[in-house]
């Protein structure tokens, strides 16, 4: 049996601005029709529960000027209207289902909405939401269940790096499977050339300091009693 995920609503004159509450969706599908029907269907929680949502708007919306962002913990929409006047209330009919409620954080009113900033959101800026930032409706029609972003692919390996040839793999990223290790990365040879050369240009340093002072030595004036 299907569940209904929490819904919050804000509007301006042209805009309805939709919020369906649910993190970590998968398999999500969204429709919106120029008829100002909102359909809604995805899985979430760690039973994979089914959440679906029929959603019968006032009246009639432009689907091609609407905007979605499939977030880790809400689906946000930003719907425009067909006709710029203020709706007062989301559903067409009767009172709204439980689960349908007023989002104050977002709500304006509409003497305030010449007010600079008043109702000016867009995808951008929708901090934590993450996913996929701002899609079309109309773009997004046909393309089935999103499913989740999964892996990132086999990238391959990263190939060999001159004189790092032990540092070995780097191990599994989650997310990131298909980069496997970090390949020919390897051992610090290179790096042991570099100390190897040091070492050697320390004893050539010592080496000649003896013989300097060897030379000194010799060349001291001998006393004769």
């Amino acid at each position: 049996m299907s569940r209904h995920p929490e819904v919050k609503w804000a509007e301006t004159t042209d805009k309805i601005f939709l919020t369906v509450v649910l993190a970590d969706s998968k398999e999500t599908k969204v429709n919106l029709l120029p008829e100002g029907v909102f359909d809604f269907s995805a899985k979430a929680g760690p039973e994979n529960h089914v959440y679906e949502l029929k959603l019968e708007l006032h009246d009639k919306v432009n689907v091609e000027e609407s905007k979605i962002n499939i977030g880790v913990r809400s689906i946000f929409c930003i719907i425009e209207k067909a006709e710029p006047e203020r709706w007062d209330k989301l559903i067409r009919g009767g009172k709204a289902p439980h689960y349908v409620k007023i989002d104050w954080d977002k709500w304006v009113d509409e003497d305030d909405e010449g007010n600079a900033g008043a109702g000016d959101m867009d995808m951008g800026g929708m901090g934590g939401m993450g996913g996929m930032g701002g899609m079309d409706f109309s773009s997004l029609a046909g393309m089935g269940g999103m499913g989740g972003m999964g892996g990132m692919g086999g990238m391959g390996g990263m190939g060999g790096m001159p004189g790092l040839e032990g540092l070995g793999g780097m191990g599994g990223m989650p997310g990131l499977e298909g980069l496997g290790g970090m390949g020919g990365m390897g051992g610090m040879r290179g790096m042991e050339e570099f100390e190897d050369s040091d070492d050697e240009e320390e004893t050539a340093k010592s080496g000649d300091k003896k013989e300097e002072a060897a030379v000194k030595e010799e060349a001291k004036p001998v006393d004769v009693k």
